[in-house]
């Protein structure tokens, strides 16, 4: 009897610990910057002062606002922070909020799969996909220098929109285009903080703006010379393009697969 009760108390243990989600890791780890690299790229257009005189340490730094430490990234210039680690098969959250100077515009965004080096995309930039974080842009989808994906989408008159059972595009630079508009405007007024979800498996990825899914791209991939070669992991980069804005945490954990109630 008690060898029998020893049994089940293990087999419950391992269906309860196998069933458990992998914890949060935070990659701001709200002391300083630890674990990102910080590239200047090109100038702004107007302000090639400001590029002269730009420093990473300037541009993208760790502030205390009312006792509590965000990533402040300026925006007066092009620029990266990149993770130094790359992921695949994730969930990640970032939580953002603009702040109150526009050089050009409000425009930043949460690139992901990149790869390469600093300054192959726009001067400034590895090659990645871009999840927009553009004010009333914020879940778009933009495909920089060769990558691509297949998406189910309508066309509009404001192009290709993410439309859920939509006709499946290819999309890149040589397809039907780099740009991808998200389905639901879910941003939150300016000055109010946004919650931004990846989730990432395989080469399938979801935009989730607080808590509303605004894109799904599947079949992620690098066009080379017509051959299109499956892209499903890289580094993170979030842009300083413009416009300042604040981080109060970025963190990431490992999934085996993305939720059914987000594809459905």
């Amino acid at each position: 009897m008690k060898k029998f009760t020893f049994f089940i108390s293990i087999a419950f243990l391992t269906v309860l610990f196998s069933s458990c989600e992998a914890p949060w890791q935070p990659l701001f780890n709200s002391e300083n910057l630890d674990g990102w690299e910080t590239y200047i790229g090109t100038p702004l257009t107007g302000f090639e002062d400001n590029h002269a005189q730009a420093t990473p340490e300037k541009v993208f730094q760790v502030v205390d606002v009312d006792g509590e430490k965000l990533i402040h990234i300026s925006g007066e210039v092009n620029g990266s922070l990149a993770t130094v680690d790359t992921f695949a098969n994730y969930h990640l959250e970032l939580v953002f909020k603009w702040g109150e100077q526009v050089y050009t515009s409000r425009n930043s965004g949460l690139l992901y799969h990149s790869f390469g080096e600093f300054g192959d995309a726009l001067g400034t930039w590895m090659t990645n996909i871009e999840c927009q974080l553009m004010h009333e842009n914020l879940g778009d989808t933009y495909l920089m220098n060769n990558t691509c994906c297949e998406t189910e989408a309508t066309q509009t008159d404001k192009g290709f929109q993410f439309s859920k059972g939509g006709e499946l595009t290819q999309f890149g630079k040589d397809f039907n285009g780099p740009g991808i508009k998200k389905a639901v405007d879910a941003e939150k007024p300016l000055g109010e903080w946004n919650t931004v979800e990846l989730y990432s498996v395989g080469r399938t990825t979801v935009h989730v703006v607080n808590g509303q899914v605004t894109m799904v791209n599947t079949n992620t991939g690098i066009n080379e010379d017509g051959q299109i070669k499956p892209l499903s992991s890289g580094k993170i980069q979030i842009q300083s393009e413009g416009g300042d804005l604040f981080i109060k945490s970025v963190r990431i954990k490992p999934i085996k697969e993305i939720p059914a109630e987000i594809l459905q």
